[in-house]
């Protein structure tokens, strides 16, 4: 048969399964009289052993050969047998018989063979494929080498929109440019390279029905013939959509959990929380919490069961439409909603059944409405949120209670006295708490004098806080009985001392009960996350203490022998400053020295020897005194100024000279320079509470003090008490002549019967008016009740009463009993 009869077309691969099968013709007595090549590959017989044949001769048992159905002797028919090859072996085949009719009437036969085991692939794989398109699960399209479709099943995409009939088009022709383009892209990508494609994602849309589109998993094989010619592809289409929203959902939980658990403010809780739901959830998100909240309260809805909400938080598009800071009453019974017009979702901020605020999404008109799944989505996002929030709020409660704390436990930051103006500041290294351990304090001392005190406890957080405080009302009383610098000092370090030696609270049987012991049912309901929680509130958790008070071996039962297991120790500089003398006498325990600004400019650091930190004991400490001229820049600070993670002491000294020694750094006012010092120091950078105290020293003119020397003669006090009205009349303090004159009358004439002389008066008139006697007796006095047969007794008693304050103190040459008496308001200004 040549190519005139049938024309063949170059390249095209023929029928399917042809190639594979094997046949002969036979006459009608069944005798081969043709034999294909195909054939003689198979049964390893050749034409001219086959052919004048009868075709059963072929079979390992000819009784057993195939016959024509009965009364159908001109239909096809087939049959199974088993061949003897021409190697002697047996192999099972399937025939099909084909009748053929000729022109002269003969009648003659087609088979065709094939190797059982060929055929039922052939079976398989024709069963594949019509069962493949039969399926409503997936998309099955068969695309040519230009990736026109050839044959889809009906649900190539779960998904309106398509056309009727899609044979012969593109996937441009009903799907959206983008989509289209991003899938033939990937198809290509398979025809060029024959690697198949799996399960690749792409979202499409249809020209119709664009909307939110579906997202489909395509995977893609080659289709190629046995020669290895490409005619097409086949790609396979599921509808992952609720998968991919589902794996959505799950990962703006994760984020929003991450997103909303690391603050610990209120309003930056509710920021973090709008802010994670756009735009993934929502085009616009507003968080509203009840205004209890910032204060650190839990939230009581009244009679009416509204509650004030203030709108904390809105992030999206239309942000800037939506007000923030301002309250409105809501429902405090708020429940999940959906609403579709517009398109909006609200949740409560609900924890431990406390309301605490609610969140509302919205939606723009481009985008499809909400469904139950994403409310659920918002309302696990809302309880999870509302538990960051009660521990904001919780943590506002004890940072509230812990910040006024430390501020009743400090001065006031700035300060104003005859002999200096002070401006304090402090930077609390634990920023979780806002306290710590250092302190600064100015001191009022008699006759004009201040005390000005900087300290540094060992640790941070409440537990450095209270024994802060327990040093400065230490500091404080001691200052009060005008003890020496040195001598104050060592009955401090006593102290210390004596607080690092006390034994441990036991909070077993007898012994008092600890709040870090308290059970769920102590704590009156709560969810265990209180004080003693995971260091939420900062103060016996993880947080502020570490491992303070209450932390791992407080008990008393480590291997300390039940002292405490918290450090105690301190550092302390105590300075004395007399604007008469303008004289400052300061001992350290282990504290860096102060510097010294003069009024020129130039910066000192006074050279102390400092004495053991306190709580060393038995060592004695060394005062040094300087000479500050009017003017003078006193200044205070604990180490972690001048000390930093990657600073040693030496720079950080070098540094704040730098910053002292600036043009106009003299006379700048201190609450600007303070600020300026400290800019260097961000409170989160910190490896060390910061604590500065600037004093300006102020100095008493020559002609407000009076001295007078006195005589041991009962007889002088008549002098004396001439010599102050005279002086008191000269500052124009005529008011406090009566009272001078007697205050000074008992003072003088107990010192002259007690004490002997010499005597020396002297009157300072300081912001108030100070009448000091001194004597060389080393014995104090004391105020009595006098009894009414008593004779004495009673002159201490009239001075505490006339005075505003009267006391005594020791000094290197015996005692000094001082008084002062508050400057009448017309003449103050006139004091100087």
């Amino acid at each position: 048969m040549d190519g005139k009869t049938l024309p063949g077309v170059p390249g095209h691969s023929g029928l399917p399964f042809a190639d594979s099968a094997a046949g002969a013709l036979l006459d009608a007595d069944g005798v081969i009289i043709g034999w294909t090549a195909a054939a003689a590959e198979l049964f390893t017989l050749p034409a001219e052993q086959v052919c004048g044949r009868p075709a059963l001769e072929l079979l390992a048992a000819p009784a057993a050969g195939g016959e024509p159905p009965a009364g159908h002797p001109e239909a096809a028919w087939s049959g199974e047998a088993v061949v003897r090859t021409g190697r002697g072996e047996d192999m099972g085949v399937v025939f099909h018989v084909l009748p053929l009719a000729a022109a002269d009437g003969a009648g003659r036969y087609f088979v065709l063979w094939a190797p059982a085991g060929t055929v039922d692939r052939w079976r398989q794989d024709q069963a594949f494929t019509r069962e493949l398109f039969l399926q409503d699960r997936l998309g099955l399209a068969v695309f040519d080498a230009d990736l026109r479709l050839v044959r889809t099943n009906t649900h190539l995409l779960p998904y309106t929109g398509l056309l009727p009939d899609l044979r012969h088009r593109s996937l441009g022709d009903f799907l959206q440019p983008e989509g289209a383009a991003a899938v033939e892209r990937r198809l290509r990508e398979v025809l060029r390279t024959g690697r198949p494609l799996i399960l690749s994602e792409e979202t499409v849309r249809t020209i119709e029905d664009p909307g939110d589109g579906v997202v489909m998993a395509v995977s893609a094989f080659r289709l190629q013939s046995p020669d290895g010619q490409v005619f097409g592809v086949t790609a396979l289409f599921t509808d992952v959509t609720e998968q991919r929203r589902s794996d959505e959902r799950l990962a703006i939980l994760h984020h929003a959990t991450a997103a909303v658990g690391g603050s610990l403010s209120v309003a930056g809780t509710g920021e973090e929380l709008a802010a994670v739901l756009v735009p993934r959830l929502a085009d616009l998100a507003v968080v509203e919490i009840a205004e209890a909240v910032f204060r650190g309260e839990e939230p009581a809805p009244g009679e009416d069961g509204l509650l004030p909400l203030r709108r904390t938080a809105a992030a999206g598009e239309r942000a800037a439409e939506v007000p923030t800071g301002s309250v409105a009453p809501a429902d405090a019974g708020c429940a999940p909603a959906v609403a579709h017009a517009p398109a909006s979702m609200t949740a409560p901020l609900r924890a431990r059944g406390i309301f605490l605020g609610r969140v509302t999404v919205r939606r723009g008109p481009d985008r499809s409405d909400y469904t139950p799944a994403d409310l659920d989505l918002l309302c696990e996002i809302a309880a999870r949120a509302a538990l960051a929030l009660d521990n904001a709020r919780r943590y506002t409660r004890e940072h509230r209670a812990a910040v006024g704390l430390q501020r009743s436990l400090l001065p006031p930051a700035q300060a104003e006295t005859a002999a200096v103006t002070t401006s304090g500041f402090y930077l609390p290294a634990d920023t979780a708490t806002g306290v710590g351990g250092d302190w600064f304090d100015v001191i009022p001392l008699s006759s004009a004098r201040v005390a000005l005190v900087a300290g540094d406890v060992v640790g941070h957080g409440l537990a450095a806080t209270a024994t802060m405080g327990r040093l400065r009302t230490a500091v404080r009383t001691l200052a009060d009985l005008d003890l020496e610098p040195d001598e104050l000092m060592v009955h401090l370090d006593d102290l210390v001392s004596q607080l690092r030696d006390e034994p441990n609270e036991s909070g077993g049987p007898g012994g008092p009960v600890r709040p870090g012991r308290l059970t769920r049912s102590d704590e009156d309901g709560a969810d265990g996350d209180g004080v003693d929680g995971d260091g939420v509130d900062g103060a016996d958790g993880d947080g502020a203490d570490g491992d303070g008070a209450d932390g791992d071996g407080a008990d008393g039962d480590g291997a300390d022998g039940g002292h405490r297991a918290d450090p105690v120790g301190a550092t302390c500089l105590y300075a004395v400053y007399d604007p008469v003398s303008r004289s400052c006498a300061m001992v350290s325990a282990g504290h860096p020295p102060p510097a010294v600004v003069d009024p020129d400019g130039t910066v000192s650091y006074v050279p102390l020897n400092p004495g053991p930190p306190l709580g060393v004991n038995g060592l004695p400490f060394e005062v040094a005194e300087v000479r500050l001229a009017p003017g003078s820049l006193l200044v205070l600070y604990t180490d972690g100024l001048i000390e930093g993670r990657d600073s040693d002491l030496d720079e950080g000294m070098a540094e704040l000279r730098r910053r002292l020694s600036r043009p106009g750094a003299a006379t700048a006012p201190l609450r600007e320079l303070g600020q300026e010092i400290i800019s260097t120091h961000p409170p989160h950078q910190l490896a060390d509470d910061v604590t500065l105290l600037l004093a300006r020293t102020h100095a008493v003119p020559p002609g407000d003090t009076a001295v007078w020397p006195v005589d041991a003669d009962p007889v002088a006090v008549a002098r004396v008490r001439q010599e102050a009205a005279r002086q008191l009349r000269e500052w124009g303090l005529e008011e406090l002549v009566f009272t001078t004159e007697l205050v000074l009358s008992e003072l003088v004439t107990n010192a002259i019967r007690h004490a002997g002389g010499p005597v020396e008066v002297r009157l300072i008139r300081a912001g108030q008016l100070t009448c000091e006697v001194s004597d060389p007796s080393a014995t104090q006095p004391r105020m009595r009740r006098a009894l009414l047969t008593d004779e004495g007794g009673r002159g201490l008693y009239l001075v505490a009463q006339l005075t505003s304050r009267w006391g005594s103190r020791y000094t290197r040459r015996g005692k000094t009993i001082w008084a002062e008496q508050p400057l009448p308001d017309a003449p103050h200004g006139q004091s100087g």
